[in-house]
């Protein structure tokens, strides 16, 4: 295909967000709404083609885009493999529901605020097909940019110590990368992944370089202790930014894993394991432990979102085709349903100002349409069969038993905790006692309906049907494994 079909999918919400703002001051608002919704929904369309385009076949990378950028140094280099074509979809569909969700929640600025999502998704969607460290490394931060506006513009009451919480917490944690970056280009002469990825990196050199991408990497996934930046920016964040940051922004780090910590350096990924092995289990048990206390809705689903990540990480570091499996479909999983779920509470702060669990009880009794898209979610995050939910889980846990029965069987207490949470919250809000005070409120309207179903279908759909993302990431993970245990075998011929 000479069609630079990467490209266009990076520039395409860049150029809607600058019409919008070029766009005439009369029906501003109603203007950059149909902008928005087409550039992304045609982004979407572009997405698929090259979803359906993608030979699932090959062990590599695909429509690759190579140009030199500023004096031969850097090479602004993209190219997809079976990994990142399924986080550069889910980057797609959620962008058009997170504009149609913003609509009557957003009451003022509105258009700067469409313009924010666009920008972002741009740079989200160029992390997935950078080839580069330098550019990789520049979309990655540059992220940083348009989501520190959401939250500390359009946020809740103490949204400016959660934006520069936000802000400091990932930006500090990537320091280490860029230094790290440079350190190759001066180790191997090049920052093309493609190049590193042959040359190998010395093993001497691959222990620290692995730290100085874990710093960043562990920060924006997040992994426990460096976590306590996501409740915040979430309880701050509009509906709109929440969903963004926990159905794509989150999984920007377990794609660098993926990428680059297994890709790079492979022998230091192996030593460190048990670290991540640790980390992981606290993550899941300690979280799930603190989101059984919060009376905020909000807060729970953002705790939540620490321990589904934790099982990521997790099964990232089985090294088996399983657990690495598992965990990307866990990360699209739970792009589905987290931001499902921040809709939900979305739907009950517009109508009564309040996320306090208090405040509602016998929900299911005036909005029964709403209750029961609730309670599926609900049911979808503690990984009931026949959701997305579960099939991550199963495969992470699986995997984990291959390596170290004891860390699965500690992993596996976060699924009970994950049940006792979200049934205790669905119990509180759905079918507690009734609070008349709710006795007003309409069920849920037509933008509402659109964004919910559809997530709803997605969720049921593939959590009986998976079988279409294991087939595109397939070969792209037995590669990441091949390349893994050829390292370990040429360390151990090289020691004896």
């Amino acid at each position: 295909m000479n069609f630079p079909i990467l490209s266009s999918i990076i520039v395409l919400p860049l150029i809607g967000a600058i019409f919008i703002l070029l766009s005439s001051q009369k029906n501003e608002n109603k203007s950059a709404i149909y902008i928005s919704l087409f550039t992304s929904i045609a982004n979407f369309l572009l997405v698929l083609f090259l979803w359906h385009s993608f030979d699932k076949s090959v062990n590599g990378f695909q429509f690759i885009e190579e140009k030199n950028w500023i004096s031969g140094f850097i090479k602004f280099k993209l190219g997809i493999d079976g990994i990142s074509i399924l986080f550069i979809v889910l980057t797609a569909f959620i962008t058009p529901i997170s504009i149609i969700s913003c609509i009557n929640s957003i009451k003022n600025r509105l258009n700067e605020f469409l313009i924010s999502i666009l920008i972002l998704e741009t740079f989200i969607i160029g992390v997935f097909c950078s080839l580069d460290l330098i550019v990789f490394y520049l979309f990655f931060e540059a992220g940083l940019i348009p989501m520190f506006l959401i939250i500390g513009i359009w946020g809740g009451p103490r949204r400016i110590y959660s934006a520069y919480k936000f802000f400091l917490f990932t930006l500090l944690g990537s320091v280490l990368m860029l230094a790290a970056i440079i350190f190759i280009y001066w180790s191997v002469g090049t920052t093309d992944y493609t190049e590193i990825y042959k040359i190998k990196i010395a093993k001497e050199y691959q222990y620290v370089l692995w730290l100085a991408f874990f710093s960043s990497f562990a920060v924006k996934t997040p992994m426990w202790p460096v976590h306590t930046w996501l409740p915040d920016a979430h309880v701050e964040a509009p509906t709109a930014g929440s969903v963004i940051l926990a159905a794509i922004l989150l999984k920007m780090a377990g794609y660098g894993f993926l990428r680059f910590s297994l890709g790079m350096f492979p022998i230091a990924s192996d030593f460190f394991t048990p670290l991540v092995f640790v980390l992981s289990i606290i993550a899941i048990i300690y979280t799930s432990l603190v989101a059984l206390m919060q009376e905020d809705m909000k807060k729970l689903i953002a705790y939540s979102s620490v321990a589904h990540m934790g099982f990521v990480t997790l099964g990232i570091f089985t090294f088996n085709k399983q657990g690495i499996e598992g965990s990307i479909f866990q990360m699209l999983s739970h792009g589905v349903i987290s931001a499902a779920l921040f809709l939900c509470v979305g739907v009950l702060y517009d109508r009564t100002g309040s996320r306090m669990i208090k405040s509602f009880g016998g929900v299911v009794n005036y909005l029964p349409n709403f209750s029961l898209i609730f309670i599926i979610f609900s049911l979808g995050a503690l990984g009931l069969p026949g959701t997305t939910g579960f099939i991550g889980e199963f495969l992470v846990l699986v995997g984990t038993f291959q390596e170290d029965y004891l860390i699965a069987i500690l992993a596996s207490t976060g699924v009970v905790l994950c049940a006792a949470y979200m049934l205790w919250l669905t119990k509180r809000v759905i079918f507690g006692q009734i609070n008349k005070s709710i006795s007003k409120l309409k069920d849920i309207n037509y933008l509402e309906g659109i964004t919910l179903v559809t997530l709803c279908i997605l969720s049921l759909v593939f959590g009986f049907y998976p079988e279409p993302f294991f087939n595109t990431m397939d070969v792209s993970v037995n590669g990441i494994i091949n390349n893994h245990q050829n390292e370990l075998t040429a360390n151990l011929i090289s020691k004896n």
